[in-house]
């Protein structure tokens, strides 16, 4: 394509983001860093970002048929902006700018994380009645929708039940967010399990434009879900994973109050990431 100027607005956690000077569009692209707990690691994880933008462009061709996305162009080249990567093209989308709604869209179909901390206290997530009983990572009857508030970085996302997701949304609109979410997460889910992977959870960003509901930023990556192996899986403990899990178990260990300045990866726990992205990659891709 020609060469296209965009200029730096902002970074986010792990991306990049850029604003065409010509058109309403925006370039995006997934940098190497990786956070955890909601905050930036000094550490990054090389080759992160390109196995971030394939694995979400798949996704998104994946689920055209249920909702509309952001994407207008993959690997995009003849894009003019100062960068320290080399593989720029493989790590970018040009994206159709849109409003971003003020939730995180998350979607659990097993017990875990902070969702299985809440049901622990509370015998609820979100505001859902679960059955009692449940062991971690016991898979639930049925998925659940459970919104979040959006932290800024460094700060730590809140579950909200979803009245509070209506107050921020309105009625009709959180309601379509909860019925595409569920419908993209089971979707995901039994493609992932024929391939040998458990989505045990997800989280979705949404926004709009012209007030159409579509679906934006990653899509089923090992940044915003977690990723299980089918052939492993063994509900009543924690299962190992193709996601950051690993990295969050490893700075579970330190002596860190899990805020800002974040400790550096060693590089073994640097390598063993790498590995497991690329292995959820590989079989997802197919």
């Amino acid at each position: 394509m020609a060469e296209r100027n965009f200029k730096f607005i902002k970074s986010g956690k792990v991306r990049d983001i850029y604003e065409s000077e010509a058109t309403n569009e925006l370039l995006i692209v997934a940098s190497d860093r990786i956070s955890a707990f909601d905050c930036i690691l000094p550490t990054p994880i090389s080759g992160k970002g390109v196995l971030l933008t394939q694995l979400s462009n798949h996704w998104f061709r994946a689920t055209a048929h249920i909702i509309k996305n952001h994407i207008v162009v993959e690997n995009p080249t003849g894009i003019n902006i100062k960068t320290q990567y080399n593989d720029l093209p493989e790590r970018s989308v040009i994206v159709k700018k849109a409003k971003m709604l003020p939730i995180e869209a998350i979607v659990r179909g097993y017990i875990t994380g902070s969702g299985l901390k809440e049901y622990q206290k509370t015998g609820s997530i979100c505001g859902i009645k679960l059955e009692p009983g449940l062991v971690e990572s016991q898979k639930l009857k049925e998925p659940i929708f459970t919104p979040s508030t959006k932290a800024a970085v460094g700060e730590h996302d809140e579950n909200i039940p979803f009245e509070e997701a209506v107050k921020l949304l309105g009625k009709d609109m959180a309601q379509k967010v909860r019925d595409v979410s569920l419908k993209l997460y089971k979707f995901a889910a039994d493609y992932a399990e024929k391939v040998g992977i458990i989505i045990a959870d997800t989280k979705f960003e949404f926004g709009t434009i012209d007030g159409e509901l579509i679906i934006i930023d990653e899509l089923f990556t090992p940044d915003s879900s977690r990723f299980w192996p089918k052939d492993s899986y063994v509900p009543g403990k924690s299962q190992p994973s193709y996601d950051k899990q690993y990295v969050r178990d490893y700075l579970s260990g330190l002596n860190w109050d899990k805020r800002p300045p974040a400790p550096s990866l060693p590089n073994e726990v640097v390598e063993q990431t790498r590995l497991k992205y690329t292995e959820a990659v590989k079989r997802l891709c197919k």
